[in-house]
């Protein structure tokens, strides 16, 4: 058994070697990419390895996520398909390499240009930082950048592993979360090109993970993964944030034991937690963001211009700008967030290739309210930070998606906590289908033994 996984793990690993060699042969730019994947491939598998007892599994688990999302990526970059699969690749491409040329000596500082790749608020302005170190230390290599984000994002894989294992303590659910993970080809088209989404998604995992480490026993490595993963989360989409912090309030203030030293620990780390996010200007960031854009009327801007702008937008009547208006949208907005797009108004390849995928998911969702509710009853203070994150974000999304396109891509950062709790259905089903066959089985024997007793008797009695 330990010979033919060392097998699998070993042939998944030459498929990946062979594919970069052969990708650096016809590409020039592919050497640099073939060397980040090696090395950050590297550094993720040997610490899966030492956090997690399932060594083999978090190996294979990875190894595959992130064959298929190479395969994704290079498919994308050799037939330029960017604009169609997500265009943002090449904003981020343009203003990261603005500030590899700022910080080289050879751009302007004070042009339009130059202040928009150097702001540090905004939306995503932590994803310019980091194409701009990437392409400082290796030049300008879309290739090389959006392999780093396809490294991220299967390794997103076996940390969702953890955090399940965690919070339920199955290793058939923890298991059966990190596949659907790896493979749903939502989270591979997203996290293998250069977009924020797959290193959002990863964060958010490695933040609710750290917090579910920190409620077991204080652990100073923990806080300070836990605080950078939370700066990491505000510089790429600030308003989640403030989502992080309340579920992160939240489960320390609830906690999962009552006792005196176990309410000195969460104070400890909420105390350590504020002061590293002061420290790293995070809170005042945050802070100018939420002025700018965190209003009803600044939603109802954005929120309109998405449901005008493009072809497979919704909602455009709705006015969210006042709480009654933002209530009322809502209804729509979370059928549209939670089931979009769908099949009756696909218009387009775009919409048209993410069908399966879609009929799918809503085949899983009675799952997930049933894995949900076994949840709520079952684990509720344990998943208590996860549940608030969920939550909040799927109200949130409700009332400002304006765009199908949006809405799917969005979906997948409620879905890879969604995917724990179908994970948690899948399983009780299935042990209730066990134990009826268990019971099925318990009963046949005994009516055999009480068949062959009642034969005995009578042969018995016959010899008498």
């Amino acid at each position: 058994m330990i010979k033919s996984s060392n097998s699998t793990l070993t042939l998944i690993g030459a498929l990946i070697l062979a594919a970069l060699g052969v990708l650096s042969i016809s590409l020039p730019e592919a050497a640099a990419a073939a060397l980040v994947v090696i090395l950050f491939s590297g550094l993720a598998i040997a610490s899966f390895r030492h956090f997690s007892d399932d060594k083999d599994f978090v190996t294979k688990v990875f190894l595959i996520a992130l064959l298929a999302r190479l395969a994704f990526g290079i498919l994308v970059h050799y037939f330029d398909l960017r604009d169609f699969f997500g265009g943002d690749a090449l904003t981020y491409d343009h203003y990261g390499n603005r500030l590899n040329e700022i910080w080289a000596g050879n751009a302007v500082m004070d042009d339009y240009e130059s202040r928009r790749a150097m702001a540090t608020s905004g939306s995503g302005w932590g994803m310019n930082y980091f194409v701009g170190v990437i392409y400082y230390v290796l030049g300008r290599n879309i290739l090389a950048a959006q392999s780093i984000c396809a490294v991220v994002g299967a390794a997103t894989a076996p940390m969702v592993y953890i955090c399940a294992k965690k919070v339920f303590n199955n290793i058939r659910v923890a298991r059966f979360s990190a596949i659907a993970i790896a493979l749903i080809p939502s989270f591979i088209i997203w996290s293998s090109q250069l977009m924020k989404d797959g290193l959002i998604i990863f964060l958010l995992v490695l933040a609710m993970t750290m917090v579910l480490q920190l409620q077991e026993k204080l652990n100073y490595a923990a806080v300070v993964v836990l605080v950078l993963s939370m700066f990491g989360i505000m510089s790429l989409r600030f308003y989640i944030f403030y989502m992080v912090v309340a579920a992160v309030v939240g489960s320390f203030l609830i906690g999962t034991a009552t006792t005196m030293p176990s309410i000195a620990r969460r104070s400890i780390v909420l105390v350590i937690i504020g002061v590293g996010l002061t420290y790293f200007g995070v809170i005042r960031t945050a802070t100018v963001d939420l002025d700018r854009f965190g209003s009803l009327e600044a939603v109802q801007r954005s929120r309109g211009d998405l449901a005008r702008s493009a072809k497979s937008g919704f909602g455009a009547e709705s006015d969210v700008s006042t709480t009654d208006g933002a209530i009322t949208a809502l209804p729509v907005g979370l059928t549209y967030l939670m089931l979009a797009p769908f099949p009756w108004q696909m218009a387009n390849l775009r919409q048209a290739i993410t069908l399966p995928e879609v009929l799918i998911w809503w085949m899983l969702i009675p799952l997930s309210l049933y894995g949900l509710w076994y949840t709520v009853k079952n684990k509720l203070r344990t998943a208590f930070p996860i549940l608030i994150f969920t939550i909040t974000l799927t109200l949130a999304y409700s009332i400002f998606q304006g765009n199908v396109g949006t809405a799917y891509r969005h979906r997948t950062q409620i879905q890879v906590f969604l995917f724990m709790f179908i994970a948690v259905g899948w399983v009780l089903m299935k042990e209730k289908r066990e134990n009826v066959q268990l019971e099925r089985r318990r009963r046949r024997e005994l009516f055999e033994a009480s068949l062959k007793g009642r034969v005995g008797q009578q042969l018995s009695g016959g010899r008498n």
